[in-house]
């Protein structure tokens, strides 16, 4: 049974890129950095004992959060317990050391986690014949954005475009171009308000203001997709998920029926302007209100802001039973179609989840997949897909306009 090839590398370089150093007149252009010394980089993959990565979006507060890896290595020398001063790597076990975490599987290396260290625990058992281990954490790029204080951001104007304003913000940070993915966006922002903020919180609320989507890639890039994306992937090439055999088998699907996402009221307020409401009356007189709010965004004008919120409460105005993710089981015999899609699917992409009930009757549903995460050991290698409706349902027409809306939904 052909199963994926498991690598973890441990980089001590400093800063933020992944690539290994390139010396003048050696290394291959494009694809190392310039710099004075090579990296000490570290293949730990035949210690893998244990990992476990999440990388995703919070459904509730529709932003992506900071990934998460933790990396469970066999270290029964204490190569990597920084207390150990015979340790080879003695002087480089410090936080935020780079860490990255890919798979290889037909001869193709597919990468799973791109992050910086934040600990090192060692675990030493009393009795010298046990195992010890050395457990990392780590954290991908949001961490950085987050622990990065800005307030002026130079370049920026009002009129901007959303894109332009988030590589002036990456800009500002000292964030390599070649580690962004940012579209142009669709919406134009107000000038920057020059307020003390983390540089992540101003990458937000433009994201937000776009009705966007700002997230960490596998490699450890910043990437920002403007609200095309965000509806318009759902009309993707659909992978189909199935359980009667006519689709790639899945090892567990999560149904479920609640209120969490129901929003039938919603005030959006940019800075500087008037709060603007939109309701849902029916979706209240069913349900009671479910209210969302959100203030000092910044698109420039009131009614691109009416607009944010009648998009908002039309897509979230009623519930219905949704698939909630999915877990693969890539050890299953003769899986190639489901360990190319655990590789290859990410954030955004359309997958069709289909569940055969008791009874008879059948669950289907297209779905966009909005969290990846990963649960491996030296047997087993599972990856759980949480999946969402799109969060605006298409709604989107040209440019700056949201759509247009039916059903109930009120504006004053």
């Amino acid at each position: 049974m052909a199963v994926p090839t498991v690598n973890a590398i441990i980089n001590f370089s400093t800063g933020p890129s992944f690539a290994q150093a390139m010396i003048l007149g050696t290394g291959i252009l494009d694809t190392n950095i310039l710099a004075d010394s090579a990296a000490i980089v570290v293949d730990v993959s035949n210690q893998i004992n244990y990992i476990q990565t999440s990388r995703g979006r919070n459904a509730l507060v529709d932003q992506f959060q900071t990934g998460s890896l933790t990396l469970r290595i066999v270290d029964q020398n204490g190569d990597f317990n920084p207390t150990n001063p015979l340790s080879p790597y003695s002087p480089y076990l410090t936080p935020m050391k780079k860490v990255q975490i890919s798979a290889t599987y037909n001869g193709t290396t597919y990468s799973i986690f791109s992050g910086f260290i934040t600990s090192y625990v060692n675990t030493q058992p009393k009795d010298a014949t046990e195992v010890a281990y050395t457990t990392i954490q780590a954290v991908d790029a949001f961490r950085l954005a987050y622990n990065a204080q800005i307030s002026t951001v130079s370049g920026t104007s009002a009129g901007q475009l959303s894109g332009a304003r988030i590589n002036n913000i990456l800009d500002q940070i000292d964030w390599p171009a070649t580690m962004r993915d940012i579209d142009a966006g669709l919406t134009t922002m107000q000038a920057d308000p020059g307020t003390p903020r983390t540089s992540l919180d101003a990458m937000t609320t433009v994201a937000t203001s776009e009705y966007g989507s700002l997230y960490v890639n596998t490699d450890g890039e910043f990437v920002f997709q403007d609200r095309s994306v965000t509806a318009g992937s759902i009309g993707g090439t659909v992978t189909t998920f199935n359980d009667d055999g006519t689709g790639i088998p899945y090892a567990n699907a999560n149904w479920k029926l609640d209120d969490d996402l129901i929003f039938n009221s919603a005030q959006i307020s940019r800075s500087g302007g008037s709060p603007q409401t939109a309701i849902n009356q029916e979706s209240i007189d069913k349900y009671f209100i479910h209210s969302y709010n959100l203030q000092d965004l910044l698109m420039q004008t009131d009614a691109v802001a009416l607009d944010y919120a009648q998009a908002y409460v039309a897509s979230r105005a009623e519930t219905s039973v949704r698939c909630d993710g999915i877990e693969l089981d890539l050890y299953t015999n003769n899986y190639n179609s489901g360990i190319l899609a655990a590789l290859e699917l990410d954030f955004f992409d359309p997958i069709r989840v289909v569940t055969t009930q008791p009874g008879g009757s059948t669950l289907d549903k297209t779905l966009q997949i909005f969290g990846v995460a990963n649960t491996i050991t030296p047997n087993s290698f599972r990856v759980f897909f949480t999946t969402l409706e799109p969060v605006i349902d298409a709604l989107i027409l040209n440019n700056n306009i949201y759509g247009t809306l039916d059903y109930n939904v009120l504006s004053y």
